[in-house]
């Protein structure tokens, strides 16, 4: 059984990152608490999760598929924090139960860098399942 405690974050594919970045930081109050331009991701801080924005034209963004049209439809994923983290115990939960998961990879999360495992539902939406961060002092490869 996996134990899900929270959402951990959301992240939304944008055609328009000022008008977001305004709507969300300046209007709901979502601080920004970490940008990767290079990557084409910048996220906030939403209480104890994060939202993440993610342009269309931005490296992540040209390999997630088309831009949102008028009826949204821009979610790119959604995280679910899983505690405890036993990465070969919910690979094989999710093996028994015909789940093909993606490998154990290092990503930032709400409450820090921490491992994760992808996985997509009966209708096609990604799934991220995530760990605990990493421990100060280990430094695991970039993500």
């Amino acid at each position: 059984m996996i134990q899900l405690r929270e959402i951990d974050h959301v992240v939304l594919r944008v055609v328009d990152l000022d008008a977001m970045l305004h709507f969300y930081g300046t209007v709901l109050g979502c601080p920004v608490e970490r940008r990767q331009d290079a990557l084409g991701l910048v996220q906030l801080r939403a209480g104890r999760s994060l939202l993440d924005l993610v342009p269309v034209d931005g490296p992540l963004g040209r390999a997630g598929g088309a831009a949102p049209g008028i009826g949204g439809r821009n979610l790119d994923h959604f995280c679910f924090r899983v505690d405890p983290f036993d990465a070969d115990a919910i690979r094989a939960h999710l093996g028994r139960a015909g789940i093909a998961a993606g490998p154990v990879e290092s990503r930032y999360g709400a409450e820090g860098l921490g491992p994760s495992i992808y996985i997509t539902d009966p209708e096609g939406n990604t799934v991220e399942l995530k760990g605990p961060p990493h421990p100060a002092g280990i430094n695991p490869p970039p993500v």
